[in-house]
This record gives C-alpha cells, sequence and structure tokens, in this order.
C-alpha cells in the first residue's frame, strides 16, 4: 500500500504547507471536509497522548518477512459470468490492493449472478478473502456451497495483507475510474455496512484504530521517489461520508517532535477474522475440498453446474488472464504489543498495530510493479525496523 492511498483511506489526505506535497506526487493535496486544527491544549487532551505506548522496533523481534502479489486489473476488478462448456463460471477476482475492503460487497454481485443461473449447488474456487466471502453469502442465500482450493489459510495471499479499510488500493488505473465508479461505490458500502455488524465480536475481527501520519516539519525542496506504477483510480471523494474525518495536531500535542494528523480507519486482525469466516462456513454446512486446477477444462469434472472462481492472482494462470498485472508487496512482522494501538506512518514507513503482529512496511520503492517474485528481501525489513526504532527514539515519555 502506498503512502496516498493509506492516507486517502484514513479517512482525508494530507495538507501540507503551500510548498509541500507527497512523495510521488505532483499536486498539492488539499484535505476536504477536515476539522480545523485544534488549539495546543485541546488538541493534547483529544489526541490521548498516554496512550501512544513505544513500538519496541527490534530486528531480533521479527517474527516473519511476507510477500504477496495483489492482483491489479486496469479496468477494475472482473464480475462477470463465462461459460466453459456446461459449466456458468462467475469471475470474482482481480481487487488489486482492496480484496478486504470490497469483499462483501464484490461476493454479492457473483452471488447475484451465481443465483441468476437458476442452481441450488454452487462451486467456489478459491479459499481468499473472495472466495470466502462468496461462499458464506451464498449459503445465506440458501445455495449448498462446495469450495475447492489449492491452498488454505494460512496459506493464502489473502493471508499477507496488511489489514486495513482500503477500497480503491490500487483498484484500478485513473484512465478507468470514471466508468466503474458505480459499481465500486456499490461494492464499497455494502462491505462498509457489513463490517459495521461485526464490530466488538470475540477476538476483534474488526475494529476501529486511530493512527498518526507523522507530517515533514520542514518546508523547503524534499527528495522525492519516482513511482514506475500507473496513476490509480482515486474514488475516495464518492464514500467520503463514511467513517470520521481527520484533524491536524500541532506540535507538542503528541509524543512526536513534529505536527501531526491524526486520523481514524478500521482495521482487520485478518487471523481471527478469517478463522471466523472459517469457522461460520463450515458451521453452516459448507465442504472444502484441496484441489489444484491448472486449466479451465478440468472445471468439467465438478459435481456443481455453476462455479465463482475467486483465484485472485491465480487467475492470471488459470484462466490466461494477462489483464492480471502482480504487483509485490512485502511486510515484517514483529512480536505483538497489546499496549500498541494506533497505527503510524511517515512519507514512506506504515506500522500498523494488528493483535497478531505489528506490521511493519516501506514504500516509495520502484520495481515493484509487474514483478511477480515472491522471495523475501529481509535486509529492507530489518532497514524499515530501524527506520522505525530512529522514530521511537524521538517519542518524548507521557
Amino acid at each position: 500500500m502506498q503512502r496516498r492511498e493509506f492516507l486517502r483511506h484514513a479517512g482525508t489526505t494530507l495538507a501540507l504547507a503551500s510548498t509541500a506535497t507527497l512523495t510521488g506526487c505532483a499536486r498539492q493535496i488539499i484535505v476536504p471536509n477536515a476539522k480545523p486544527a485544534l488549539p495546543p491544549r485541546a488538541a493534547q487532551l483529544e489526541s490521548g497522548v498516554a496512550e501512544l505506548a513505544p513500538v519496541r522496533a527490534q530486528v531480533d523481534r521479527i517474527t516473519g518477512v511476507y510477500v504477496c502479489s495483489r492482483p491489479f486489473r486496469a479496468a477494475g476488478p472482473r464480475i462477470e459470468l463465462e461459460k466453459f462448456g456446461d459449466k456458468a463460471v462467475v469471475h470474482n477476482y482481480g481487487h488489486g490492493g482492496s480484496g478486504w475492503s470490497l469483499s462483501w460487497g464484490s461476493s454479492t454481485l457473483a452471488v447475484r449472478m451465481a443465483q441468476a443461473t437458476g442452481v441450488r449447488e454452487l462451486g467456489v474456487i478459491g479459499c481468499g478473502a473472495l472466495g470466502l466471502t462468496s461462499a458464506l453469502l451464498a449459503q445465506r442465500a440458501g445455495m449448498a456451497v462446495r469450495i475447492y482450493a489449492k491452498a488454505l489459510p494460512p496459506d493464502v495471499f489473502s493471508m499477507r495483507a496488511t489489514g486495513l479499510w482500503t477500497p480503491d488500493s490500487r483498484i484500478c488505473d485513473a484512465q478507468h475510474a470514471a466508468d466503474f465508479g458505480d459499481r465500486w461505490e456499490t461494492m464499497a458500502r455494502t462491505s462498509y455496512a457489513m463490517y459495521q455488524s461485526m464490530l466488538g465480536l470475540p477476538g476483534d475481527p474488526i475494529e476501529w484504530i486511530d493512527g498518526y501520519h507523522l507530517l515533514d516539519s520542514t518546508s523547503g525542496p524534499q527528495n522525492k521517489t519516482v513511482s514506475d506504477e500507473p496513476e490509480y483510480g482515486d474514488l475516495s471523494d464518492r464514500i467520503s461520508d463514511l467513517g470520521p474525518q481527520s484533524v491536524t495536531l500541532p506540535v507538542g500535542s503528541t509524543p512526536f517532535p513534529q505536527p501531526a494528523r491524526r486520523f481514524s480507519i478500521m482495521m482487520f486482525n485478518i487471523t481471527s477474522y478469517t478463522r471466523m469466516l472459517m469457522s461460520d462456513f463450515q458451521l453452516a454446512g459448507g465442504k472444502i475440498i484441496v484441489r489444484e486446477f491448472n486449466h479451465p477444462r478440468e472445471l468439467q469434472a465438478l459435481p456443481e453446474r455453476t462455479l465463482i472462481n475467486a483465484t485472485g492472482y491465480g487467475a492470471r494462470a488459470l484462466f490466461d488472464d494477462e489483464s492480471i498485472i502482480p504487483v509485490r508487496g512485502q511486510t515484517a512482522r514483529l512480536i505483538p504489543q497489546p499496549e500498541v494501538n494506533y497505527a503510524l506512518m511517515t512519507r514512506n514507513l506504515s506500522m500498523v498495530p494488528r493483535r497478531d503482529g505489528l506490521l511493519v512496511q516501506a514504500y516509495g520503492d520502484t520495481g515493484n510493479f509487474n514483478n511477480s517474485d515472491l522471495t523475501p528481501n529481509r535486509a529492507a525489513s530489518e532497514a524499515a525496523v530501524r527506520q522505525l526504532a530512529d522514530i521511537m527514539a524521538t517519542m518524548r515519555s507521557t
């Protein structure tokens, strides 16, 4: 996830001084509907400074380095029905960095297409975010469902996501945003409403967290990273009424030595959330069969006449869909710290406080677009953790 997207989906974009711009972004960013800056004392009271426990950012606390391929399609996700012999296949893949965020809305559209074929039994190919939500929604619509997958959680790409509500992260390119906008808004609003119904469940599969974006204190020219990725569609204004707004916090109102913007964002605790989805599916009578498919003709052997294809990046090989472009992403996970309950980001680093570990990610680097290499670069993750340690060293005690 790029820094620009993180901010946008946190409920706002960043307003800097007139001479400041975002890394890799050529235009000034203006904050729509943002609250005015609070006076220092009020900001300090509202910011929850006392709750900002320091992160133990040490490389010997890294529990794993994870790499995934986000399935980007320039025109947006593929949600459509295709015939293969006597099978009807509803495609539901290609969500870029928005798979978890849009899963319920996208799968709602896919299940409706499957229902229109008139069958009462459904097969779902894939057991990631889109496969599980498709299967559950089909069950709730009264269908008997069987999942076929070559890998199950935790060994699926969906489990390697950052775990934040980012509904238009790499969802399409800018030139397709207008045509895709209405469908995207429907999916985003449907998903958002579903996630609100999951707040407070055991294990906190979904929760709201606060985060702090540390602003550059200097107003002079700054080094920029030139991105090799395309200009992605920015659709966030269409759902600007969802979620809280951000607020500017001046120096002295947080433990950090620079001004910051405080935002609130939904976080998915993917481990507990996925376990809940798997359990709900199986308790409702769903069956899971481990099976790998290498060609669409192999689907003819399945007993179900209608299938939902939720294979994500795997659809590129299985259905020879070269419109899917892999975008490499890497995160490091640190030992969990329950007392760290806030997200943190700078111009080239983010930390997300998931319950299964603190996720640290550097961004702004190049070479990730159209890169399917899954080899972890531990040195890069260790450098990101050390950078986080430098930030922690500047925090004042509260």
